[in-house]
Formats: structure tokens, C-alpha cells, sequence
């Protein structure tokens, strides 16, 4: 688990030490109490089993006090095998509702777009997440479903989700996938990579619309229309940058691009323009 404060990466835990303080959380305690009570009224948990939603709580009881601890402005975090395997859970619910609290949180030790999610939440003043690039939408150029196994804010999504096993591991093994619709809402996409010792960023606007996505779509998905889409695309695939993307609602390319290149010296690509 890697850790951000002020913009800088500061420390990396185990996991073999996290999960030692997750074990340490007594059921009987206030702070497991006080975290079963806040999770269960943020989104739907009827499908876990008892053993399983024991150990997101807490789990969300240790991130608390690692995010206390070190006063974390963001962090990445190894979702998967080891949480499944030790603990049959998937983090996912827990990253969205530490967002919807102002700490952004990036899956897949994905640390480069925790440091892109943190500079959008100060530059939206509202919540962030990180999907997937996915599938194209029907026959149209400028739409295709962004995604993610569950990692979004609620604020982010059209109504309470459900927390759900992880379709993409082993059945049993992968509580805590938030499944939902993402709210139809202008937003700002971008993601952050490191080349040869520099910082490289591309940006853009879009919108998440109304259109329809199949009930049994994995995840937190939306339609999302972007002018340029396969100018985008393009650029992804031909400067090497991976498959996330951090998004946030609202339009806020242009204070997070003078941000990052003029005070910080990234370099800033906007494919759209």
C-alpha cells in the first residue's frame, strides 16, 4: 500500500502488516461498531455474507487509522489477490466511501493516478474516482463505457449502490464490489505516467449520459460522450499510457493543466484540442 502526504510519497506498507491490525479489530469495539453503522447506511451489503462484511468493516476501521496516522492527502492500494485470499474481500466500497470523504484512493498500487485523482478533487472540490477505458458504445465514435469493478464515490452514482462478490476472481473470494450507474453529469478525465524520469499527463472533458448499459454490466460503469474520443484513444495507445482513467464531475482541464505544467513541470497533452 503505497501513501501520499502534501503530493509526496512518503512510506509503503505490507500488506502482511495491514492485515495483522484488520485481525486486531475486535468485533465488540466502538470503532468496528461506529464503521458497520456509517458503511451499512452508505450502500446495500444484503448480498455479503456475515464473515465477509465483518472483515470490510474492519478493514475500513484500519484504513481510517492509516489515513489519521499519516494524515494521507491520497494513496494506492494492492486490491487484489492477497485481500481475497486472507480475507475473501475486495476493497472497492472502501476506496469510494474514503473519496466521497476528500482522500482519494487509486486500486491496483496505481500510484501515479492517486497523485491525478488528488489534483482533481482540489481543482472540483467534489469527489473522484479512477474506471477503466472499456467497451465502445453501439456503433457511435464519440461514446464508449468507462468502468470499474467498484471503486466509485455514491456521490458519483445514480442511486445507493449494492455491494456485490468480484465476478472476476474466484466466486467466494471477493466481497465488497460496489454496483451501481454512474449519474449523467459533465466531467473531466485524465490520467498521470512516469517516462525516464518525467512526469507526463493527458486531459479532457466529456460527459456521462442517460444512455442505457445492460442490468448485469459488472461494476460502476457509464456511457460516457467525449468530443474526439478516437483522437483520444489514439493518444493513449500511442504514448504508452495504461488503461486507467481519474475522473471527476465538472470541467476543470484548464486550472488543473496550469497546475501541473506551469507550477509543477509536467508535461500536459490535451488530444481533444
Amino acid at each position: 500500500m503505497a501513501l501520499q502526504r502534501r503530493g509526496i510519497t512518503v512510506e509503503t506498507l505490507d500488506l502482511s502488516d495491514v492485515f495483522a491490525r484488520v485481525r486486531k479489530v475486535s468485533a465488540e469495539s466502538p470503532a468496528f461498531k461506529d464503521k458497520a453503522a456509517k458503511l451499512h447506511a452508505y450502500a446495500s451489503f444484503g448480498a455479503v455474507p456475515a464473515g465477509p462484511m465483518a472483515n470490510l468493516v474492519r478493514l475500513g476501521v484500519v484504513l481510517d487509522e492509516i489515513v489519521d496516522e499519516f494524515q494521507l492527502d491520497a494513496y494506492a492500494i494492492r486490491c487484489w489477490k492477497e485481500l481475497q485470499n486472507e480475507l475473501n474481500i475486495s476493497p472497492c466500497v472502501l476506496l469510494g466511501e474514503l473519496s466521497d470523504r476528500g482522500i482519494a484512493g487509486a486500486c491496483e498500487v496505481d500510484i501515479a493516478n492517486a497523485v491525478m485523482m488528488h489534483a482533481f478533487e482540489l481543482a472540483s472540490d467534489a469527489a473522484v474516482t479512477l474506471l477503466d477505458w472499456n467497451n465502445n458504445y453501439e456503433e457511435e465514435d464519440d461514446k464508449c463505457i468507462l468502468f470499474h469493478c467498484g471503486p466509485t464515490p455514491s456521490s458519483m452514482m445514480q442511486e445507493g449502490g449494492r455491494v456485490a462478490d468480484h465476478l472476476m476472481i474466484e466466486a467466494g473470494c471477493g466481497f465488497g464490489c460496489h454496483i451501481g450507474r454512474l449519474k449523467p453529469t459533465d466531467f473531466t478525465f485524465g490520467s498521470l505516467m512516469t517516462f525516464d524520469g518525467e512526469s507526463r499527463v493527458y486531459l479532457g472533458e466529456g460527459r456521462f449520459t442517460a444512455d442505457p448499459i445492460p442490468p448485469e454490466f459488472f461494476g460502476v460503469a457509464g456511457v460516457a460522450e467525449m468530443a474526439k474520443l478516437q483522437d483520444v484513444l489514439y493518444y493513449i495507445g500511442v504514448n504508452g499510457f495504461r488503461h486507467h482513467v481519474a475522473v471527476t464531475p465538472g470541467k476543470v482541464v484548464a486550472p488543473v493543466a496550469e497546475a501541473l505544467e506551469k507550477y509543477l513541470g509536467f508535461k500536459v497533452a490535451l488530444p481533444q484540442a
